[in-house]
């Protein structure tokens, strides 16, 4: 279990930062980690690999997991063999990537 939330951990790297406006939460480690237990969002591996999807090479650097608008959204910061760095969103319950954009 200290395992688990070791890596759940690493995986929350970065936090953001609520601005005027935004409709997002952070969702901190152990609640993740329950969300999918209940099947409510997707692992992180899966996710991960479907941010990856997009750009192959691309190495992860940040990933947070946020409440808005009432559903759960994914957000991984990637740098790619370029070192162009992305960011992509996806909807933590399926998968499906909302945005895929370059970080300039």
């Amino acid at each position: 279990m200290q395992a688990k939330k070791a890596i759940l951990t690493a995986l929350f790297l970065g936090t953001a930062t609520l601005t005027a406006g935004a409709y997002a939460d952070d969702v901190g480690p152990d609640q993740a980690m329950k969300l999918v237990q209940d099947g409510k969002v997707k692992p992180f591996e899966e996710l991960n690999k479907a941010a990856l999807d997009q750009h192959p090479n691309a190495k992860i650097e940040e990933t947070e997991l946020e409440k808005e608008f009432g559903g759960y959204v994914y957000k991984v910061e990637l740098r790619d063999q370029d070192n162009v760095q992305w960011d992509v969103e996806l909807n933590a319950a399926n998968g499906e990537v909302i945005r895929n954009e370059r970080d300039d």
